[in-house]
């Protein structure tokens, strides 16, 4: 058995490389739908079928967990799938597996309150608010997601998403560092005048921005607080195994990268943020 990492692209490396660290003598499979990167523009149900295709194929090499270190399929297509499809599957399959995101682990880091806290009766009166700057993908914001969840549970916590329509495509093709920087910087801009000034803390809502969560930093002003995904991940994660035993890691520490493009080394930006080459094959 293993834990299987679903993405669209390569930026949910950013999610299986902290995943590893943590968990070192899981087996882990990691595949990139590289064929059909990004998800940011497709229609819900593209979304749905890609990730469904995507989780399939992750169970079939074994895996009993799949992460979908992608927000896009997590915050369109992760619900559906484990209500409407994945319990048949699972019959079918004969044995346990489930599909995880990475929205529940970062909203649960952004409020502070575990997943199941709900405000019952809103605040009568906020005297501070803070606000959070999510900067994602244009399906990752159309979704609201993150606005809808975190006031939910925080009434005193504003939440603006700045769909980024380019930048993971640009990560994903190792754009030169001076384009990214100004990609990055405008969308900053964007934000800062939509809000009125900076927010006070940002989620990277794209696993791919985890790559140049730097620039981010340097966009921003000095010492505000970035949500890195990876991080809250690997943490829910640690948490579930320990909670559900039936769906096993695996012992043996093995790592296997697919692809849906192009099989062979990923680019250099990879290579740079993973320490080493990485030589994908084809799914």
């Amino acid at each position: 058995m293993a834990i299987g990492v679903f993405d669209s692209g390569v930026g949910g490396l950013t999610v299986h490389r902290t995943l590893v660290r943590r968990l070192p003598d899981a087996d882990f499979i990691f595949l990139a739908d590289q064929a059909n990167v990004p998800y940011g523009g497709k229609t819900g149900e593209e979304i749905v079928d890609l990730t469904r295709q995507g989780c399939i194929r992750l169970f079939e090499e074994g895996a009993s967990l799949v992460v979908l270190a992608c927000n896009t399929a997590a915050s369109i297509a992760l619900r559906r799938l484990q209500q409407t499809w994945l319990p048949d599957y699972a019959r079918e399959l004969g044995r346990p597996v489930n599909i995880l995101g990475l929205i529940v682990p970062t909203i649960e880091a952004a409020t502070g309150l575990p997943w199941s806290h709900e405000v019952e009766h809103p605040a009568e009166k906020v005297e501070t608010v803070d606000v959070i700057g999510v900067f994602s993908t244009p399906g990752t914001a159309a979704s609201r997601v993150y606005e809808i969840e975190i006031d939910k549970r925080r009434q005193d916590v504003a939440v603006f998403s700045e769909a980024c329509p380019t930048l993971a495509r640009l990560i994903e093709h190792a754009a030169p560092r001076e384009v990214l920087k100004q990609t990055i910087e405008g969308h900053v801009e964007a934000l800062r005048r939509r809000i009125g000034r900076h927010p006070d803390r940002a989620i990277l809502g794209c696993t791919h921005y985890e790559y140049v969560a730097d620039l981010f930093a340097e966009a921003l002003p000095p010492d505000t607080p970035l949500i890195h995904q990876p991080i809250a991940v690997a943490d829910a994660l640690e948490r579930y195994l320990e909670r559900h035993p039936q769906y096993d890691p695996g012992h043996g520490g093995t790592r296997r990268f697919l692809t849906t493009g192009e099989p062979g080394e990923q680019n250099a930006l990879v290579a740079a943020f993973w320490g080493r080459p990485l030589r994908f094959e084809a799914a």
